[in-house]
């Protein structure tokens, strides 16, 4: 191979990892995100058990 092509061929390989570590990067933030609105939304149903403690926890069912 010559060190034209080789050089083209190195280069693209560092564009592709370079293209690599920023979609984990993103992936990873979106998934922290995500993460973290979950834990919003168990902290909001606790906080709605607190504030009603009564409604909710029980049900009456008739067949």
């Amino acid at each position: 191979m010559d060190i034209a092509g080789l050089s083209v061929a190195m280069s693209s390989a560092k564009t592709n990892d370079a293209f690599g570590v920023a979609m984990l990067a993103k992936s990873l933030d979106q998934a922290e995100t995500t993460g973290s609105q979950v834990v919003g939304m168990m902290d909001a149903a606790a906080m709605e058990l607190s504030v009603n403690p009564h409604i909710g926890g029980n049900f009456d069912m008739t067949v």
